[in-house]
This record gives C-alpha cells, sequence and structure tokens, in this order.
C-alpha cells in the first residue's frame, strides 16, 4: 500500500506532519510569492475583535448593518449639505425626491431601529431656500 504525502504517516504526531509539510512547501518556493508578502499584517497592532471577520467581509462587500432608519437620516444630512453645490433645481429636486424614497422604505422596514425616525425633506421649502441662496450676491 502507498501512501500519499498529503496524508498524515501513522506513528508521526499531527505537529511533526504539520511542521514537515510546511517545510517542504516553502523548501520548494510555495510561499515566495504570496499576496501581501513583506506587507504588514491589516489589523495586527488593533485590539482583539471576536467580530473582525464579520466587519472585514461586509467591508468587502460594501454592506452595511446600520438600521435602516438611521442610514437614511445618514443620506438626508448628506443631500442637504450637498444641495447648495448643485448647479440646477431639477438636479435638487431629484436629489431629494430619491432621498425621500429611501425615507419611506425605511419608515416602512420591518427592520428594528431607533424609536424616533426619519422624516422625508419639504423639496419645496430646500428648493427655495436653494433659490435665495443662488440670488443672493457672493462674496469675494
Amino acid at each position: 500500500m502507498t501512501m500519499s504525502k498529503d496524508r498524515k504517516p501513522a506513528g508521526e504526531s499531527w505537529e511533526s506532519f504539520a511542521d514537515r509539510r510546511i517545510r517542504e512547501a516553502s523548501e520548494q518556493g510555495e510561499f515566495d510569492k504570496l499576496p501581501g508578502l513583506g506587507q504588514p499584517i491589516p489589523g495586527i497592532d488593533e485590539p482583539l475583535d471576536e467580530n473582525w471577520w464579520v466587519r472585514q467581509k461586509l467591508r468587502n462587500e460594501g454592506l452595511s448593518v446600520v438600521p435602516p432608519t438611521i442610514e437614511a437620516r445618514r443620506k438626508r444630512e448628506q443631500a442637504l449639505e450637498k444641495v447648495p453645490s448643485l448647479g440646477s433645481e431639477q438636479a435638487v429636486r431629484r436629489l431629494l425626491e430619491k432621498v425621500n424614497e429611501t425615507i419611506r422604505e425605511a419608515q416602512f422596514s420591518a427592520a428594528a431601529g431607533p424609536a424616533k425616525g426619519v422624516h422625508p425633506v419639504d423639496i419645496e421649502q430646500v428648493v427655495q431656500q436653494w433659490r435665495e441662496q443662488r440670488a443672493e450676491p457672493q462674496q469675494p
């Protein structure tokens, strides 16, 4: 019966088997061109986090576990900050309508979130403020 080199031989400890396999792989150059070679290990100096892999997966996938209400509140704030830089009333309305749709989805979401929700943006009021700001003479 022939023994595969991938299987631990009877009588050899697991530690010895693993050490031998690592040494052989190293001698064959298996570790020479691994991604990240010579780079610091990400997060090595950070405090221990038992859920590090969950956070990394979410970050890699671009996902968020923030409740929909909080996410909608954040998007509302970002949109209101962006409004003064927009060049047309149509762009302002389009942005605010999109934000209001996100807010409505959050309001009807079954996901848990803060008791105090977020309210839709009063588009007409914001558009009026945008018009007034554009009509003001610019300071040098």
